[in-house]
């Protein structure tokens, strides 16, 4: 249950991501900068840290042995992870990018096949392609159900333009992340701590975010002191805090596809906090009946998902004890 509670814990760090970059969106903010801006504010923050936990030697080595595979999926698991988000925030609601982003539940379900793990036999240890956790996924299921019944009331009132500009981006995104993050862990192999994952990570995405940033000086568009702030904030609560929980709770699983589904579907409940913190901060007008039977909903499919990663545990280590 562990992994389960630091997904949740990361979940709600996740949100203040959504909520800012509504902000930033809201007060004429440049989506490249709300991207771009995050990563290079996360640097000075996971360097302090890895480096004062004397480990960042030891990131620096584990990187040279494979410099493009780090360059290559780090790309994928922020660059196209974060910056689609924030160009999505430039033509939908918060509430909505939250709610588009809990289909990551189902994209890190069907990227199962896509990885493989080493088994015993007789003849020696055998790497086989995982299947799709066909139970889990009924869960993951049930909850992106429920995330459906708290946005389809509001979805009507949207343009298409909106839905197709606000919701493409988040589904690419939804794929990128898991995908890069998994890549990652198995060129680790367990060598890196979550601080020095994340940090590698950015550093190997820099040049992204570098191309990135000339392209929004290119066009004229420079950051506010506000949206370098905000930026700031997210930087530590989203991009530090967060992903480090979050990478910390898939670590603890890795190798294990199903229990690793279980872990990303906890991010279901950035729904929740970010929808609390838009009631709090930008009084957004209080969710219907149909919204809350969404989140009960919602609740109801993570507590089936945990006990179902529960039973499981228990069927494993009683056929241990025989």
């Amino acid at each position: 249950m562990k992994p389960i509670i630091l997904g949740i814990f990361a979940a709600f760090f996740f949100a203040f991501t959504f909520i800012l970059n509504h902000v930033m969106e809201l007060s004429g903010g440049s989506w490249i900068w709300s991207a771009s801006l995050r990563y290079f504010f996360m640097i000075p923050f996971l360097l302090l840290i890895v480096v004062m936990k004397g480990n960042f030697r030891a990131l620096l080595k584990v990187m040279k042995e494979h410099p493009k595979t780090w360059l290559v999926w780090s790309f994928i698991g922020f660059g196209m992870f974060y910056t689609p988000l924030c160009f999505a925030a430039a033509y939908s609601p918060g509430w909505l990018i939250a709610g588009t982003w809990q289909i990551t539940i189902i994209s890190g379900s069907l990227l199962v096949p896509f990885f493989s793990v080493t088994i015993q036999t007789k003849e020696g240890p055998v790497k086989v392609r995982e299947k799709i956790p066909i139970k889990g996924l009924l869960m993951s299921l049930m909850i992106l159900l429920g995330i459906i019944f708290m946005q389809v009331e509001h979805a009507n009132h949207l343009l298409l333009r909106e839905l197709l500009l606000g919701v493409v981006p988040v589904i690419i995104a939804s794929f990128a992340y898991p995908l890069g993050n998994r890549k990652m862990m198995e060129v680790c192999r367990g060598r890196l701590d979550p601080y020095q994952r994340v940090l590698g990570m950015t550093l190997a995405s820099l040049p992204f975010w570098f191309v990135l940033s000339l392209y929004g000086l290119f066009t004229g568009d420079v950051p506010s002191g506000e949206q370098a702030f905000q930026s700031v904030l997210v930087a530590i609560f989203s991009g530090v805090i967060a992903t480090v929980l979050f990478f910390k709770a898939t670590e603890m699983v890795r190798g294990d596809m199903q229990k690793l589904a279980a872990v990303e579907a906890t991010q279901s409940m950035e729904v929740l906090f970010a929808l609390l913190g838009e009631l709090l901060l930008l009084s957004i007008p209080i969710p219907s009946i149909l919204s809350w039977s969404g989140m009960m909903v919602l609740i109801v499919g993570m507590i089936l998902h945990s006990y179902v990663l529960h039973q499981k545990d228990q069927t494993h280590n009683q056929a241990a004890s025989v």
